[in-house]
Order: C-alpha cells, then structure tokens, then sequence
C-alpha cells in the first residue's frame, strides 16, 4: 500500500465514522424535538398532527403510530422510484422506537405546563428539529421517509420543492387535525422556520462530497547508469 493509499484509507475511515456518528446523533435529536413540541401543547409538527390524531382514533401509542405511518409512506416510494438509504432506515426505527421513551419521560414535567414554559419548550423542539435535520441530512447516508416522498414527487411531477412540500403537510395537518391532533401557533411557526433552520445546520454539518479516486501516479524509473 503506498502512502497515498494509506492516507485515502484513513481519511474514508474518518468519513464512515463521522457519518455514522451524525446519523445517530440526527435520528436521536429529531425523535426528542418530536417529543419536546408534542409535550408542549402549543401545536404540533404537520406530519405529527396527523400522528396525534391516528393515535387518537386507534388508541395506539405516538411512537407506534409514527413507526407505522413511516413504513406506510415508504411504500409510497415504490412507484417513485425512490431508493431508501441507510440513514432512512435508521430514521424510521430510532424515531419510531425512541419517541414513547422521551414522551414518557417528559410527563414528569409539571401538568399543565405555565404558559412561558410550554412556549419556550416548543421553541426548542423547533430549533433542534433544524439541528437534527441538518446532522442526518448532512450525513449523506438516505433522506427520511417523509423527505424521500415530497424529492419523489417533485422529481415525478417537476413541481417545485416548496408547492409539493406545502401541499403534503396541508394534506397531512387537515386530516389530521379532523381526527383529533393538535394544531397551533407552532404548527405554522416549525412550518415557516424549519427550512431555513435546517439550511443553517446543514451549511455547518454537512459532510463533504468524498473525492473521486485516482490512480497513484507511476514513479520514473531510475536513468540507466552509463
């Protein structure tokens, strides 16, 4: 292996274990967001009112309802012909399987929560859904199920990102606010904010493109000796 060789190979193995590291931190951050606005009360993300209120029909748990809806939409990706990644699958299980834990745990908050309080807790779920999403997007390792569909149906379609994006969420906040989920002042504010969040974060920790290989340029060989 020459140097060249052994230097590629550590800078790939820095890269995996970075991208790994930001995937898991991602899923993790953006299952806790979840949960920190839901608990709040003030209005959930769009795609969780939907979840809020399917929960609330079928008397299943958020989490279990999440997991499902995550799958339901993956299947959506056949006729897309969308490609999951590992960093989709990561999402729908660390999401799905984590949230319950953190919704469970945030009920040893006062009830109900002062007003303040319920503010500054859906303020912050906000902000770390930015960060989240910039830490598993900028991973590079397969966009969310969500994510995977509205890329899917613009590419489909050649509507653009923001009417296709606005589209699905007023699809999934109507029927799920008829179904008993929680709408509010931060439904609409995670809707206006999140994009630009997430494009701040993902300037920051976005893993960069790995550089196309070359072959190790030939040595020349030694003048022969007169």
């Amino acid at each position: 292996m020459t140097a060249n060789a052994g230097t590629r190979a550590r800078t790939t193995a820095r890269r995996s274990v970075r991208r790994g590291a930001q995937l898991l931190g991602g899923v993790t951050l953006y299952a806790v967001s979840i949960a920190l606005v839901v608990h709040a009360g003030q209005g959930s993300m769009p795609w969780d009112v939907l979840t809020q209120g399917l929960a609330h029909r079928t008397g299943l748990s958020f989490g279990t309802v999440t997991l499902a809806t995550s799958v339901v939409v993956l299947l959506c990706w056949w006729p897309l012909r969308q490609r999951p990644g590992i960093g989709t699958v990561a999402n729908v299980l660390v999401i799905g399987f984590l949230v319950d834990p953190v919704l469970a745990a945030l009920d040893w908050l006062p009830s109900p929560l002062p007003l303040p309080a319920a503010v500054g807790l859906a303020v912050l779920g906000i902000v770390l859904n930015g960060l989240a999403t910039g830490l598993y997007v900028g991973a590079r390792l397969g966009p969310g199920p969500r994510d995977g569909l509205m890329t899917g149906l613009v590419a489909r379609t050649g509507r653009s990102v923001r009417l296709v994006r606005t589209s699905i969420e007023v699809v999934v906040v109507s029927a799920g606010w008829v179904l008993g989920g929680t709408v509010g002042w931060a439904t609409l504010a995670y809707a206006l904010a999140v994009g630009p969040l997430a494009q701040v974060f993902l300037r920051l920790l976005a893993v960069p493109e790995q550089a196309p290989r070359t072959a190790d340029a030939p040595r020349p060989e030694p003048a022969p000796v007169a």
